[in-house]
């Protein structure tokens, strides 16, 4: 970089929410260099909670989903181009079609890709989809559109919970099958999973809980016509969705030195990654659902989140920090927001609901299925969830961010709350569920021995 940060050589890799936003900030931020962005996909950014809502109701195509620019960052775009290594050494990256990129700065934005089906054979089969990148939106959309007689989704995540309420939406059959004992379990713990298998259950799903997909068959023909579970029973199916949670996108950084791992890329709170040794570089930047943070509300924990509101909040942090000398640099401590719709009902959250011991009903019931439950660690409130009742949700996110004690006072709740008994908020091991945590606390477990450096000389 030249002694001017507003100069130079910027490269972002990955053309995503985070990837575009942050190149608009950089721009916004006075940077006038030279900045290129890659991106694996052929399309330019795009909007990715809609796929598994609008598009698969067939309310809108999976190409009108383009993130709107706020601003024209004059970038570079090499779309439809993976990248496939980094040099921190020599600060380039390398492209799958053999071309190098020098950079001065480098902001990874690479993002997750969905799991896929353990058995490649078996994930082959025409039928069986996930859900992820557009191209996925509009081939699922395509064949719900034709009319299934039942969709199998295998996964009681949030996306798997979403494509099944579109199915139904849609006047289609459609089976669950979650490992775990409720869909949703592992990202709003036990209480509330069961509010979400009932709604699932009133709205005509076969929700199948604590079993597995052992194995999908296809009709010798190549089609996808059904699955064999754990427990001995058999789904006839032709469309299933394996909605198993995602994978972040590290692969192609494995020999940079970078602390990447499978919860993603660990930095600190100014987006700067860490090498394998934890030493925090000053050139390498990370945003997004790939990057792994500390978060002082959540024990310094290492938080891995899965969510469009932090991908928007840590790009202009990170751009902030790329164009800024050290002492006007300023960390990433937004609290999480996430929000799904699904069987008629808004779900909105604040804070790290698996960061919990216990929860309380602050407002409303599970019975009338609109309410606000708040979760407590330790004494303190760390989390909030309202279902059709968003208004609610500022207050609590306040309450969070003064590390309010638990259970909280009365406030915004419409009930005396020293009536209300916590209780556990039973949280499960994400090991025994089919989806993942789209909140992950996680100390760094690196998946390689460390190499002991001694110093020459």
């Amino acid at each position: 970089m030249t002694g001017d940060p507003g100069d130079g050589r910027i490269v972002v890799v990955g053309a995503s929410l985070a990837g575009l936003r942050a190149a608009e900030a950089l721009r916004e931020e006075g940077f006038t260099g030279s900045l290129t962005v890659v991106g694996d996909e052929p399309y330019p950014p795009y909007d990715r909670p809609p796929l598994s809502k609008q598009v698969l109701l067939g309310e809108a195509a999976a190409d009108s989903t383009g993130l709107p620019m706020r601003r024209n960052p004059e970038a570079e775009w090499r779309l439809g181009v993976r990248a496939t290594g980094l040099d921190p050494l020599r600060k380039r990256v390398t492209l799958a079609d053999g071309e190098s990129l020098p950079y001065d700065r480098l902001l990874i934005a690479t993002g997750t890709r969905a799991r896929p089906w353990r058995n490649p054979e078996e994930a082959a089969l025409d039928g069986v989809f996930t859900l992820r990148t557009r191209d996925d939106g509009a081939a699922l959309a395509e064949r719900l559109a034709a009319g299934p007689q039942r969709v199998l989704v295998i996964g009681g995540g949030f996306t798997g919970s979403e494509i099944a309420s579109a199915c139904r939406e849609r006047g289609l059959e459609v089976t669950v099958t979650e490992r775990g004992p409720a869909p949703l379990v592992g990202a709003l713990g036990g209480t509330l999973s069961k509010l979400a298998a009932a709604m699932q259950r009133n709205h005509g799903v076969d929700l199948r809980c604590g079993v597995t997909v052992t194995a999908l068959r296809g009709d010798g023909g190549g089609r996808f016509v059904g699955a064999d579970l754990s427990d001995g029973s058999r789904v006839e199916a032709d469309v299933c969705v394996a909605a198993l949670g995602a994978i972040r996108n590290v692969e192609w950084l494995a020999d940079s030195g970078l602390a990447a791992g499978p919860r993603g890329i660990s930095c600190d709170a100014g987006c700067r990654a860490f090498d394998m040794y934890g030493i925090v570089t000053d050139d390498v930047f990370v945003a997004g659902d790939v990057s792994r943070f500390p978060h002082p509300l959540f024990g310094y924990q290492m938080l891995s989140l899965e969510h469009w509101g932090n991908a928007v909040a840590q790009a202009a942090v990170a751009a902030h920090n790329m164009v800024s000398p050290g002492p006007l640099r300023r960390p990433h401590l937004a609290v999480p927001t996430f929000w799904s719709t699904q069987f008629g009902l808004n779900i909105k959250s604040v804070g790290v609901p698996t960061y919990s011991d216990h929860v309380v009903i602050a407002q409303g019931s599970l019975e009338a299925r609109r309410l606000a439950m708040v979760y407590g660690y330790q004494g303190r409130v760390t989390a909030a969830v309202t279902v059709d009742m968003a208004k609610s949700l500022p207050y609590y996110q306040h309450l969070i961010e003064t590390a309010a004690p638990f259970p909280p006072g009365s406030g915004a709740a419409d009930r005396p709350l020293a009536a209300e008994i916590p209780i556990p908020s039973d949280v499960p091991d994400p090991k025994g569920l089919s989806h993942g945590p789209t909140v992950a606390l996680t100390g760094y477990l690196p998946d390689r021995r460390l190499t002991v450096v001694h110093p020459t000389g």
